[in-house]
């Protein structure tokens, strides 16, 4: 254990976390924090055996580096209720995060009422003002996080409180943690810098972003911005960059790469149909983002150098599920804004490859879809668009989209016929 404040609560430490939230706590200075698992205990378990002490191992194509992260001063599993009200009520505590996937805001969660309970404990205590920051992939995070827990807060008077005396900044977040190997575990022994006998190491990306709304007033919080976080007003054109940028090449490259064959980002990236694919709905994004032009050059070179790390092997058939609900955040939101800006524009070249690729995913390789949303295998584009743009659903946008997969179709033809996978 460490002799760090323990100012930060979070929910749901899993690799991100543990990559992402300590490594910039570790980096801003003296604060600690108290994790908590989702349900499980293994990890809280074996983050207490070690002193909650690990190995993040940061992974470049040139090799791995590898430091001892303290920022964790303690661990629970998120079942003990009575340690998560305590800490959320201490007074030493102004910060709770949280990293639980976007099914932690949605219905039928217990996030929000876990949250309630640990505030309404705060608010017995007299503890004072507390910020909950969400750290999940969702578009304005922070007010989808407020929504869910004054929905969950049935007493009147804790609602009133708690839009007194809780502040929601929106963040944004990114760092890609593939899941540790038996493999990462076992070559520590031979990398300088590791925690002797760790059994829960993390492997990570040399890149890492954080964008956090400002929002802490009366509220204490470390000073994340000498770690490299930039503190904004309003997080939205960085979550559209991201998402944008980003994810909607990682769903591009999903569909597209595993209909020709390749497993990884990597590989996709490293083929010409597909970087070609990814540079022309990057042209597209690029156009409707409202950043300096260099700031966007910058982040695609960003993504080039971070695709085509070879060992940081970031599955196609991971990123490919649930096209249903990030399709329309990542392509079709782009494609909105091209036709508010210029409604003549049509549907440009690089989101009909990304739609055809998704509806080729469904249809031809239905054994390896996982979108409880999605269409059918037997769908015709018309369904395909009535899922992720019911607005969108004209003859001009279907038309593009098919003969965006009459192009995939041929290219998987060529590469079969000359002998290569598809």
């Amino acid at each position: 254990m460490t002799d760090r404040r323990p100012g930060i609560v979070h929910l749901g430490v899993g690799a991100f976390a543990r990559a992402h939230l300590a490594w910039y706590t570790q980096h801003a200075g003296e604060w600690g924090i108290t994790a908590f698992t989702g349900r499980s205990p293994a990890v809280a378990d074996a983050l207490v055996a070690q002193g909650c002490r690990y190995t993040l191992v940061t992974r470049a194509a040139s090799g791995d580096d590898a430091a001892v992260v303290d920022a964790i001063v303690a661990a629970h599993p998120g079942s003990d209720d009575t340690a998560w009200r305590h800490a959320v009520a201490s007074p030493e505590t102004t910060i709770v995060t949280l990293t639980v996937t976007e099914q932690g805001y949605r219905s039928g969660s217990d996030v929000p009422a876990r949250l309630v309970a640990g505030l309404d404990a705060r608010r017995a205590a007299g503890s004072g003002r507390i910020a909950l920051v969400s750290l999940d992939n969702l578009t304005h995070n922070g007010e989808v996080l407020r929504e869910a827990v004054l929905g969950a807060a049935a007493d009147p008077g804790l609602r009133s409180w708690i839009e007194a005396h809780v502040s929601f900044p929106s963040s944004m977040v990114d760092r890609i943690t593939p899941a540790t190997t038996e493999a990462d575990v076992a070559d520590l022994a031979a990398l300088p810098g590791a925690l002797d006998g760790d059994r829960v190491p993390v492997v990570t990306e040399p890149f890492s972003e954080w964008v956090l709304e400002g929002a802490f007033d009366g509220i204490d919080r470390p000073a994340w911005q000498t770690a490299g976080v930039r503190i904004v007003d309003d997080v939205t054109p960085y979550e559209q960059r991201k998402l944008w940028l980003l994810n909607g090449s990682h769903s591009l490259l999903a569909y597209l790469g595993l209909q020709l064959g390749h497993e990884t980002v990597a590989s996709a990236m490293d083929d010409p149909v597909c970087r070609a694919a990814v540079e022309e709905l990057w042209d597209e994004a690029a156009r409707e983002l409202p950043l300096p032009a260099a700031e966007i050059t910058a982040a695609r070179d960003a993504l080039v150098e971070r695709f085509a790390n070879p060992r940081i092997r970031h599955t196609l058939r991971q990123i490919a599920s649930g096209g249903s609900e990030k399709l329309p955040v990542r392509v079709v939101d782009v494609l909105r804004h091209r036709l508010a800006r210029d409604p003549s524009a049509g549907i440009g070249p690089g989101a009909a490859t990304a739609i055809a690729a998704w509806w080729l995913h469904l249809t031809e390789q239905p054994d390896l879809v996982s979108d409880d949303g999605a269409p059918g295998a037997d769908s015709d584009v018309h369904d395909v668009l009535r899922v992720i743009a019911p607005d969108l659903d004209t003859e001009a946008t279907a038309t593009a989209v098919t003969a965006a997969a009459d192009r995939i179709r041929a290219s998987t033809t060529t590469r079969t016929d000359e002998g290569v996978p598809a």
